[in-house]
């Protein structure tokens, strides 16, 4: 049917149309060759050698600009001399759309790696505020931490077992023994202690010294952690070698051991971060507000979580969106092997345009909700200026390059992935109501940028984004169709949208 002839068309012989596709080939290579216009190599073997160091000095000598870059940045710091004045102008720290309650203090995560665990209480911490009239407040984040480190730990030894008949230095037998209890997550993980264990105010499960210094606490759960993991091969080999065992007994022997291995973590943890309330203990916070007026609460974590942290819009309700252009955008992904609680939600996200992505955000913060979201934040950024712009630095005018990765390329060159999560709490637009920079309330402390505050310019957001956390009630809709649908195609482990924040 259509406007195409039904007449058959002569077929040509399968050798002939071989050959005209080996000849079509070869002129396009000819012809790309010939564009290419490239000098005949200084080296026939493939080694660097003085005469290309030669030709190069004598380009830089032609050059007056790469003259004064030499003499000025062999003794500069060339991310504080490189600074366009332009974007420092640009990117002012002001904002036309706001959330209308302003949370305090600004947050320190410190040295760990809880950036997510941080942006979620920030988050979460907004509805508290509003609710009891409070002037500063924080939920505990190690709170959270132990208990995501705690069942990390199980998972891990989990995989283990899982995967106990692969070889040892199996591609993903190695990286999950890398990266098996990361301070970092993700979204639905978070979601998973949220729904769990609920969340109490950090005047009950305060910091401790190794929660904001996890690297040593990291190093000796994961010495022990390795250890358990081929204990449990051993055992798992021993047991399959008994043929009177069924699957089921032997899986259960496994479980068995596994917790026993597991009270070394639990010691471990408990006496470095504190014992933690379970929760469903009761407990009591007695609190100021505002006026200066005394208060007090008593109930669970769990208690706590359903009864303040959330209003209209549930975290469990709640999803990632994601723009990663490697892959069909309108498809729901998932990363093989990522979790934290055994058996728990999945790691999910949406695969869309950039723009959806920023409509997510005007949305939410016309909506007065603050938004999660991950990215790459080391990218052309100043922590102390507390700017994110692409046009930050000028190093394409100072060094005569251009700079020619896609957001794409990056991904899969492992130049940039997902490293860092946190608030969005305001966003500029223009008269046509298109974004022009964000207001980003990080966790690095007051110190830093404008009192806390960094400034995220849209050119920043379309490369260095990666996700963006929406309620489904303020999602689009065909979006919301393919969370809801659940038909998720899988990565592998180490793909970069399995990196955590």
């Amino acid at each position: 049917m259509g406007s195409t002839t039904s007449k058959p068309t002569e077929m040509a012989h399968p050798e002939q149309r071989d050959s005209e596709k080996v000849s079509h080939i070869a002129q396009e290579l000819s012809q790309s060759l010939a564009e290419l216009r490239l000098a005949a190599p200084l080296s026939v073997d493939g080694a660097l050698t003085l005469s290309n160091v030669d030709a190069w000095e004598q380009s830089v000598e032609k050059s007056p600009k790469l003259q004064l870059a030499r003499t000025v940045l062999n003794h500069t710091n060339i991310r504080e001399s490189l600074i366009s004045r332009s974007a420092r102008i640009a990117d002012a720290h002001v904002f036309n759309n706001e959330l209308d309650f302003k949370t305090t203090p600004i947050t320190n995560q410190k040295s760990s790696g809880r950036c997510w665990l941080f942006a979620t209480t920030n988050v979460l911490r907004y509805n508290i505020m509003k609710k009891l009239n409070l002037s500063d407040f924080q939920l505990s984040q190690s709170y959270l931490f132990f208990w995501d480190k705690l069942n990390k730990s199980n998972y891990y030894l989990e995989l283990s077992i899982q995967h106990a008949d692969l070889p040892v230095d199996d591609r993903l037998v190695y990286y999950l023994s890398d990266e098996l209890i990361s301070d970092g997550g993700q979204w639905d993980m978070v979601v998973n202690l949220l729904e769990t264990y609920g969340v109490v105010p950090q005047p009950a499960y305060p910091e401790s010294l190794h929660s904001s210094l996890s690297s040593p606490i990291n190093t000796l759960l994961k010495t022990k952690l390795r250890e358990h993991a081929l204990i449990l091969r051993d055992l798992s080999a021993s047991l399959r070698a008994n043929s009177t065992l069924s699957e089921d007994a032997v899986l259960r022997t496994l479980r068995s051991k596994k917790e026993e291995l597991l009270k070394e973590v639990y010691i471990v943890m408990s006496a470095t971060l504190g014992v933690p309330p379970k929760p469903d203990d009761k407990f009591t916070w007695d609190f100021y507000d505002k006026e200066g007026k005394p208060g007090s609460w008593t109930g669970s974590a769990r208690e706590f979580y359903k009864a303040f942290a959330y209003d209209k819009y549930s975290p469990s309700d709640s999803f990632s969106l994601i723009n990663d252009p490697r892959n069909p955008y309108g498809k729901l992904y998932t990363v093989d092997k990522l979790g934290n609680l055994w058996g728990g939600r999945p790691v999910l996200y949406v695969n869309t345009e950039i723009e959806n992505l920023k409509q997510a955000v005007v949305k939410q913060i016309k909506a007065g909700h603050p938004v999660f979201f991950g990215c790459d934040v080391g990218q052309f950024s100043d922590r102390q200026l507390g700017i994110m712009d692409t046009a930050l630095f000028e190093y394409e005018a100072t060094f005569d390059i251009k700079f020619g990765l896609t957001k794409a390329d990056r991904l899969r060159t492992n130049e940039s992935s997902m490293t860092h999560a946190m608030v969005i709490s305001g966003v500029h637009l223009d008269t046509s109501g298109r974004p022009v920079r964000y207001k980003v309330e990080n966790s690095w402390g007051d110190a830093v940028g404008n009192k806390g505050y960094f400034v995220m310019s849209d050119a920043w957001f379309e490369q260095f984004v990666y996700q963006v956390v929406i309620p489904k009630a303020l999602a689009p809709k065909d979006l919301v169709k393919v969370f809801e649908a659940g038909e998720k195609q899988v990565l592998p482990p180490w793909d970069p949208m399995g990196s955590l924040a």
